[in-house]
């Protein structure tokens, strides 16, 4: 909610990947479930959930931002990352090509301030850099242009989650009928 403050956002869309390209497949949970996951914990919060990269075909942040700017014309898109992930961006496919498409908002993260100020990526992205106290005026930004956010830490780690608890996703409290699971964005069938 803290970074939907910051920027001034209308709304806030939760992808949820079919899978990280740069992370091993064994032990995620199935989309629907992490789906339905994040469909519970935007709950009450101006964030919808969508599994759209997986109708689109592509695990590749820049395929997916490319076809959400052209299916969504009229709106504005800003791609929120944790400082966690900056360390590695320069190994995501296109990104600077993903730099050149959006705004990126990047979200403090206990313990990788320093890493994600010091990223490879960074010798590129640093002239790029907005003042945080201008975080609510990206929608005048010409990409490329990059915003680190310092908002409350939050120290809640998807991996640290998995690890005290690797087979949450076999309890009751996610047990549905997959035929019901409607994707936030597109309301097709979450599968």
């Amino acid at each position: 909610m803290h970074a939907i403050d910051a920027l001034g956002l209308d709304e806030m869309w939760w992808l949820v990947s079919p899978g990280n390209p740069l992370k091993p497949r064994a032990g995620m949970a199935p989309l629907p479930v992490r789906y339905r996951s994040a469909v519970r914990a935007a709950r009450g919060y101006p964030i919808r959930a969508t599994a759209i990269e997986q109708q689109l075909g592509s695990p590749y942040t820049y395929d997916t931002l490319l076809a959400l700017t052209r299916l969504y014309p009229k709106r504005r898109f800003v791609w929120i990352m944790g400082a966690d992930n900056l360390p590695q961006f320069h190994r995501w496919r296109e990104w600077r090509r993903i730099a050149a498409l959006v705004p990126i908002a990047v979200v403090a993260r206990p313990g990788y301030d320093g890493a994600a100020r010091a990223a490879r990526a960074m010798g590129w992205l640093r002239r790029f850099v907005r003042p945080a106290a201008d975080a609510s005026d990206w929608t005048r930004w010409r990409p490329p242009a990059l915003v680190f956010l310092q908002l409350p830490l939050d120290p809640t780690s998807a991996t640290g989650i998995r690890a005290a608890c690797p087979d949450w996703h076999q309890s009751p409290d996610y047990s549905f009928n997959p035929k019901a699971l409607r994707d936030g964005v597109t309301r097709r069938l979450v599968r």
